[in-house]
């Protein structure tokens, strides 16, 4: 499979690729986006895409159509124990290439070029405009990541672990492989103890470190390559940046118990004052923004870090919160509910068959169970935050629709069967807890909390509660009046928001025992929403968001959570907020240089260009730019700034 997947890339690659032009450049002053590429490439493109007939495109998605069933079919042969998979790693692909149709390799070598010239823009360009307008490294930067960002390697020598011994499991080609041909060793690995939280006994796995921890996911799928090379360009390196890769599978505390994570953290960075003479600038990106303000809290604590009051002010000069999910996200709930999410209710019937019999939801609910730290971003504010039974504060349509029930069930086909309640947020979680196995829902109760303080008092009261201390509704920002905060977000693309659920068994309780009684309901599908209406795809309802993350999470704290409502930010931190729109190119799988999406938004060049300016000390030139109407649906959050 490495070889077919080497030979076909040098096959698609074989014309060079002409350099590319760029129509503009940034204009920081006027926040214009960099636009990379070029009106001809672009015409060239669609010259290509329309002049092929549509029997060369219909034989072209034929033969690759065919291609993927047969590797489906000789792993379902596998099962059957016809053939084996293994035997494909030393196949000879000479003569695969050379039965394949002239026009089709034609076809396909064509439209990669013309695709690659016109979304492969210099990686390079935000830094060298950047230095030729002075900007140059200041502070010392350090990168959290997200979930998927982190790599995490074996370093298992057990007998039946050394073949994967420093290999990723997750992160790499190697994690697929596993999957397909090693499913147990690969699930024995990834999933944590389910009583401790911790390694299971001849298991482990850790977070790679370095910058290829966070550079690419896989190869060819970047992660923060572009940041990096930014960076660089500006005159970082080893010395003055560095990336604090986390195991995201667990939970906080158990970050600390197992890997000192946060007193490396705290290490890194009070190191890189003393040798630099400069407070450093922390960027964040998704889970990473949960991580890092849960690690001020913690790096301050007399009984844990041990910094005291004064540690964040003296050792941080900002904090870039890029995508951070401060108050969750929503897909997280049928992730370990029933092991569903867009991607696989999406998903046409045989593709469901085919993911069933390799990987159930029950498995997949198993799996994402024992890694409880993605449990941390379960939605937190409860109704305040996401709304009741008729009403919720980013509802935007007529009709009467309204995002408050969270998971809507219609009434059964069976009537002997009576209809389940619709669940709003806080009755989905606590459905979720009630149902799922003991050893999960104590261990998310033990570790997370998702309501909100509506006092002053009950905040101070939560310093001294580290449960707390993920959730910005319940526990304050340091005292750090020369601390700034830059919220960082995409917006404008379609985001789970709610879901249609149906039941498949009321006589038992399954979840008790390892099954799942209830799914996303698939047969809810609309076309193009009727005016006043939601999208619904496969029983998923959208809203609005970066394609993974809400509005309402990536939002509501930066716009006014800690602006307006003083007990979560009583030393009076500055909180800068710049929106960017989803505007993605149209021939580009990654969105180009303007894409909003959740993790495309890495290489976006404004962001980019946002980075590097609070790196290199003009971060306070940076001005709020609103564009969604994250202010109208603020103001509709029912949490109050005096509460009694």
């Amino acid at each position: 499979m490495a070889e077919l997947r080497r030979r076909l890339g040098r096959m698609f690659e074989d014309a060079p690729s002409p350099s590319i032009s760029r129509e503009s450049t940034p204009d920081p002053d006027h926040g214009d986006e960099v636009k990379l590429i070029s009106k001809a490439k672009l015409e060239k493109l669609e010259e290509i895409t329309k002049t092929k007939g549509s029997k060369k495109r219909y034989t072209l998605w034929f033969f690759l159509g065919g291609l993927l069933g047969l590797f489906i079919a000789l792993y379902l042969a596998q099962q059957q124990e016809v053939i084996k998979l293994e035997g494909l790693l030393d196949v000879n692909l000479d003569s695969l290439m050379d039965i394949i149709p002239a026009g089709i390799v034609k076809d396909v070598k064509d439209l990669s070029k013309a695709e690659r010239d016109a979304v492969n823009y210099d990686s390079f360009s935000v830094g060298l405009y950047l230095q030729a307008q002075g900007v140059k490294a200041h502070h010392p930067v350090i990168m959290i990541p997200g979930v998927i960002s982190t790599g995490l390697e074996s370093w298992s020598t057990t007998e039946e672990a050394r073949g994967y011994f420093r290999k990723r499991l997750w992160g790499s080609w190697s994690m697929m492989r596993a999957l397909v041909l090693d499913q147990a060793q690969w699930k024995k690995h990834i999933m944590l103890d389910k009583k401790t939280g911790l390694d299971p006994p001849g298991v482990k796995l850790r977070a790679a470190q370095g910058f290829d921890a966070a550079d690419f996911f896989i190869t060819g799928y970047w992660i923060w390559n572009k940041i990096l090379e930014n960076l660089a360009t500006i005159g970082y390196d080893p010395t003055n940046a560095f990336t604090a890769a986390y195991d995201w599978r667990l939970t906080y505390m158990n970050l600390e118990v197992r890997d000192q994570y946060f007193t490396r953290l705290k290490s890194y960075i009070e190191v890189a004052k003393k040798t630099s003479g400069k407070k450093s600038v922390l960027i964040s990106h998704s889970m990473g923004g949960q991580v890092l303000f849960y690690f001020m809290k913690w790096a301050e604590h007399n009984d844990y870090g041990g910094g005291g009051p004064n540690w964040v002010e003296d050792n941080i000069d900002s904090w870039i919160n890029v995508s951070g999910c401060m108050l969750g996200a929503v897909k997280d709930i049928p992730a370990v509910l029933s092991g569903e999410m867009k991607d696989t209710a999406q998903l046409n019937a045989f593709a469901v068959y085919g993911l069933e019999k390799f990987l159930s939801k029950e498995d997949r609910a198993e799996i994402f169970r024992a890694m409880p730290g993605l449990s941390s971003m379960l939605p937190k504010g409860g109704e305040a935050v996401w709304g009741n039974a008729t009403w919720a504060p980013d509802d935007l349509y007529a009709n009467n629709f309204t995002y408050g029930p969270f998971i809507s069930f219609k009434p059964p086909q069976n009537t002997t069967l009576t209809p389940h309640k619709n669940l709003t947020m806080t009755e989905s979680l606590d459905y979720l807890l009630d149902t799922s196995e003991d050893w999960y829902s104590d261990m998310i109760r033990s570790s997370f909390s998702h309501g909100v303080a509506h006092t002053t008092a009950e905040v101070e009261a939560n310093e001294d509660k580290p449960t707390t201390w993920l959730n910005p509704l319940e526990a304050r920002l340091p005292l750090a009046p020369s601390l700034k905060i830059y919220c960082f977000y995409g917006f404008g693309k379609p985001t789970e928001r709610a879901y249609f659920y149906k039941e498949t068994n009321r006589i038992t309780h399954p979840l008790k025992n390892r099954r799942t009684n209830i799914s996303i309901d698939t047969s809810f599908i609309t076309g193009p929403p009727p005016f006043g209406t939601p999208e619904v795809d496969h029983g998923v309802i959208f809203g609005e968001g970066d394609g993974t993350v809400n509005l309402l999470s990536t939002g509501y704290m930066c716009s006014k959570g800690w602006r307006n409502i003083t007990r979560y930010n009583p030393g009076g931190v500055k909180i800068t907020t710049y929106e960017m729109p989803h505007e993605p190119d149209r021939f580009s799988p990654r969105g180009g240089p303007n894409t909003g999406d959740h993790v495309d938004i890495l290489g976006r060049s404004s962001l980019n260009d946002l980075i590097l300016r609070v790196a290199g000390g003009k971060g306070p030139d940076i001005q709020d730019n609103y564009q969604s109407r994250i202010w109208e649906v603020a103001e509709r959050v029912k949490i109050y700034n005096d509460e009694p």
